[in-house]
């Protein structure tokens, strides 16, 4: 069933450019929106970047993206430490959550601590991507003081952004327009931002359509601020049909989620190039599912395709225990499902540390 839907899906992909094509055509308003990117557009600017290697980036004394943003919490030292073992294997790319709640607390603080995140960043030769919304885990968040970790459980404290069902609430909706186009508006010529990551995995949590207003409207503000970097939603359930429609049809650059074996895997990324743009995978390596740095990151290497793993140091978000297998005792895991550091920067697999340095030092394909 899973292949008949990706191969279904690949229609979608050949039709995708005439389908925007067709959308630009259209009778437009006086300010029109910025068009999806062109196939050439978007591969000029991949040839433009290295190839991108990193992970999904929180430091270890967050527990979720509150933690990390907002003033009390936030913890230059730790990123800029965690950071600087990232760089050591040669880790030029993170994928880092935000959230509104953050922004509409202190939204000046807000915009600093970005700006101070992106100088760490910097510093290490690591380019951003943002991600805005998200509809994993936790639905209800709150600003304050966030819970602590619940012992031996993936993610226990991780918050949706904006939640639910504010996600699906339109009266919601025009603080969450201010808050994109704020930080599209700040950021938005900023070459530290390699990419602006909409919405993860819209749908998730038996959301699946009433996700749609959202994802729809995330694109048409994005589109209405003048910004140099490109805009996506990455691909991540291929039953949700009119999700996935949507995505691609309105994304410069193709992302996705996979965390299936390295067969499995390489079907999806030959399908995924029938659409012509470049590829970038922003989530993937659990090892007890058999995705893992030494069968998947190479063949990512061999394609061409962006490689952003889950995860880098070991901390409160608990993602080195398996999302259906939590260990309420918080004893050590027989094989960590994510993350490349224990807190002491030491590597949980000196292997993988050496293929990942070894891979960033070869010439690109």
């Amino acid at each position: 069933m899973r292949l008949k839907q990706l191969f279904l899906f690949a229609w979608l992909l050949l039709l995708a450019p005439t389908i925007s094509e067709a959308q630009s055509r259209k009778a437009k308003p006086k300010a029109a929106p910025a068009a999806v990117w062109s196939l050439q557009k978007a591969n000029d600017w991949y040839k433009q970047h290295k190839w991108m290697t990193g992970a999904n980036f929180i430091p270890s004394t967050a527990i979720n993206q509150l933690e990390m943003w907002q003033a009390s919490t936030f913890d230059p030292q730790t990123i800029d430490k965690e950071l600087g073992w990232a760089e050591g294997i040669g880790f030029n790319t993170m994928r880092v959550f935000l959230h509104h709640l953050a922004w509409q607390q202190d939204q000046q603080g807000f915009k600093q601590r970005l700006e101070q995140y992106l100088r760490i960043a910097d510093k290490h030769h690591i380019q951003t991507i943002f991600v805005f919304f998200d509809d994993c885990w936790n639905k209800s968040p709150k600003v304050g003081e966030q819970p602590a970790p619940k012992l031996g459980i993936h993610n226990s404290g991780w918050v949706q952004d904006p939640g639910d069902p504010a996600s699906r609430d339109s009266t919601q909706f025009p603080i969450l327009e201010t808050y994109v186009k704020d930080v599209l508006t700040q950021f938005g010529h900023d070459k530290r931002v390699l990419l602006w990551d909409l919405y993860n995995e819209p749908g998730n949590n038996e959301k699946r359509e009433s996700s749609i207003p959202l994802v729809r409207n995330v694109f048409r503000w994005a589109r209405a601020v003048t910004i140099d970097q490109p805009v996506s939603i990455g691909l991540w359930a291929w039953d949700f049909e009119k999700l996935n429609a949507l995505q691609v049809v309105n994304s410069d650059i193709i992302t996705y989620h996979n965390y299936d074996e390295p067969a499995w895997h390489q079907r999806v990324i030959q399908l995924l190039k029938v659409s012509g743009r470049p590829l970038i995978c922003t989530e993937y390596m659990a090892r007890p599912r058999n995705s893992r740095f030494a069968t998947i990151l190479p063949m990512l290497k061999r394609e061409n395709v962006g490689a952003i793993n889950w995860g880098l140091v070991e901390g409160k978000t608990n993602t080195k225990y398996a999302w259906e297998t939590p260990l309420p005792d918080g004893s050590e895991p027989i094989e960590w499902f994510h993350e490349v550091f224990r807190q002491d920067g030491t590597p949980y697999r000196r292997d993988e540390t050496d293929l990942i340095k070894r891979l960033n030092d070869a010439p690109r394909p």
